[in-house]
């Protein structure tokens, strides 16, 4: 499988080449050639198979260029060792759970995948890699989790000071070894506008092999599209037409969702449910996409408002817009909307949600008032108690806390305070 850029103006690449280098020299993300739809007998036999031989079958013609079967199949077997659960929430609602891995955040899926990746091509290697990450919350943790002890491999992480929860800080400042933590003094843009300044400084690259683990990399967006099978898997059998709502940040897991529908999976609509952060839900109203400086909110991981996948879902539709919103409904939500969503779920289902998660809810609940006969997934994201702080004053109660969290909660904090892309770049190349 060839790999493309899509700005057009670098070369082609293969899978490995396109892991590695993370970005396209001419800024351009990384995009398979083709994507060639799965047999009608996988979807209409789906039930009878394992979610690692799904996950096999789904990402095969992507990667298997690179990654021989056996190897894909351990890969695999490794990071899918935990549970994608339907929730019933009320009638013709689900949430999809996709926290029961080890940093507790759908991110463990891609972080590790990529990591197992990263890890195999790295082997024999003399070179070592600096996996440089930017996180407005989850990513950091997952991909701390998933590279730690990697051998070849180095991570730096930059995360926005003050914006990112409690637990979801020491998830990616307490782990040590090849892991490196640095706070940055601004918001979540600035952290990802200092790593894609990296990755295009000649000055750091002609020194160092860089790759990014933000879900810009294909090893990290890609394998996002296993866990809308093993929904569609569970949820098929209630013969109505299925909807995904999708908590949107940088917009990489509803364009993986995406990508499984063009394998072939049955389903009628995508919704991308914001926060304040509406630079999507505008275009989607007017066609006309304006980023802006993003917003603070009590669903922190979805500040963003420059979505660098949203790039990836316009090349899918071949940038007609008529096209896409056939596809994709988005909506915005505020703090206040989120804090009564979260209440209102746990008052008539006793289901606690986190903050992203009931965004999620939001966008479904908008979209089924004119959509009624279609069974809805929201995905929940990440733990609740993730967002410790915000369950129990919106809430009132007190999740419990699970054996992945209690491990860092105790742990001392060790981050590389920055100001400045500058000091970046200095501690880039002052390491090994």
């Amino acid at each position: 499988m060839i790999f493309y850029s899509l700005n057009k103006q670098a070369p082609n690449v293969s899978f490995k080449d396109a892991v590695i280098a993370g970005i396209a020299p001419d800024k351009g993300l990384y995009f398979p050639e083709k994507i060639t739809p799965l047999p009608n007998s996988f979807f209409e036999n789906i039930e009878a198979l394992s979610n690692q031989e799904i996950a096999f079958k789904a990402i095969h013609q992507f990667v298997n260029q690179d990654l021989p079967d056996k190897t894909l199949k351990r890969i695999l077997a490794d990071m899918l060792d935990f549970e994608f659960p339907i929730v019933e929430i009320e009638e013709s609602i689900g949430t999809l759970e996709l926290f029961h891995g080890p940093t507790m955040a759908f991110k463990d899926v891609g972080a590790r995948f990529m990591a197992n990746c990263l890890g195999y091509f790295s082997k024999g290697d003399k070179e070592e890699v600096t996996v440089l990450v930017a996180t407005s919350g989850d990513t950091g943790g997952a991909v701390a989790n998933g590279f730690l002890g990697v051998k070849g491999v180095n991570v730096a992480i930059l995360y926005p000071s003050g914006k990112v929860s409690e637990i979801q800080e020491k998830q990616l400042t307490t782990l040590g070894q090849n892991i490196t933590a640095m706070e940055v003094d601004g918001t979540f843009d600035d952290c990802q506008r200092m790593v894609k300044t990296a990755f295009l400084d000649t000055e750091i690259t002609d020194y160092k092999k860089l790759t990014s683990a933000n879900s810009i990399n294909v090893a990290r967006w890609l394998p996002q599209l296993f866990y809308f099978l093993f929904a569609y898997k569970q949820a098929k059998s209630k013969g109505k037409e299925i909807v995904f709502s999708i908590p949107s940040g940088n917009f990489g897991n509803v364009c993986a969702g995406m990508v499984a529908q063009k394998l072939g999976m049955p389903t009628k609509h995508f919704i991308a449910a914001t926060n304040v952060n509406d630079t999507v839900p505008k275009y989607m109203e007017n066609g006309e996409y304006k980023p802006k400086p993003s917003t603070a909110t009590i669903s922190n991981a979805m500040d963003v408002g420059d979505p660098s996948n949203f790039v990836r879902i316009r090349h899918l539709y071949n940038n007609d817009f008529s096209e896409l919103t056939k596809n994709l409904s988005s909506y915005s939500f505020d703090d206040n909307e989120t804090k009564k969503a979260m209440q209102h779920i746990y008052k008539s289902s006793g289901y606690v949600s986190d903050p992203h998660g009931a965004v999620g809810y939001l966008g479904l609940k908008k979209y089924q008032e004119n959509n009624p006969n279609t069974y809805g997934l929201f995905l929940e994201t990440a733990h609740p108690v993730k967002f410790l702080e915000v369950v129990q004053d919106t809430l009132n109660v007190d999740p419990e806390i699970p054996s992945q969290i209690k491990k860092v909660i105790g742990k001392e904090k060790v981050s590389q305070k920055i100001r400045t892309y500058q000091e970046l770049k200095l501690h880039l190349l002052n390491t090994k």
